[in-house]
């Protein structure tokens, strides 16, 4: 059980490094940089709101690497098949925009990030039954 709960940590450990490349990645996309020191990306202004919901974005698989960690199974079974449902999707979205608009580096992120939440949710659905099933 205890396997699981790390697989699941690492998992998203390597999530959160994908996320993270793929942000580094974006100043590197001629124009991306001073669009951002212009005080906008992609025409939303970055202003509390932007990057409230930027964190509202984030946080949660920051905070799933510890939570899968230290929840009781039948939490953190709920729990990581929620949120890796959630992050699959954006994840397989973000892969498709940078799909229609030839960005390898960004559809090469988007897939791997959707191969590692799947593997989230794969290991939270098939987390074997133990007696009891609370720890």
């Amino acid at each position: 059980m205890e396997d699981i709960k790390i697989k699941l940590a690492g998992l998203w450990v390597g999530a959160m490094f994908c996320y993270l490349y793929a942000d580094v990645l974006a100043f590197f996309v001629p124009g991306h940089l001073a669009e951002i020191l212009a005080g906008e990306i992609g025409g939303m202004a970055i202003d509390d709101f932007f990057l409230a919901a930027s964190a509202g974005i984030m946080v949660p698989p920051i905070l799933m690497i510890f939570l899968s960690l230290v929840l009781k199974v039948k939490a953190n079974r709920r729990l990581n098949i929620i949120v890796g449902m959630v992050y699959t999707l954006i994840g397989v979205s973000m892969a498709a925009m940078a799909f229609m608009s030839f960005s390898v580096g960004y559809l090469i992120y988007g897939t791997v990030e959707s191969i590692l939440t799947v593997l989230i949710i794969w290991y939270a659905w098939t987390w074997p039954k133990q007696g009891g099933d609370s720890t």
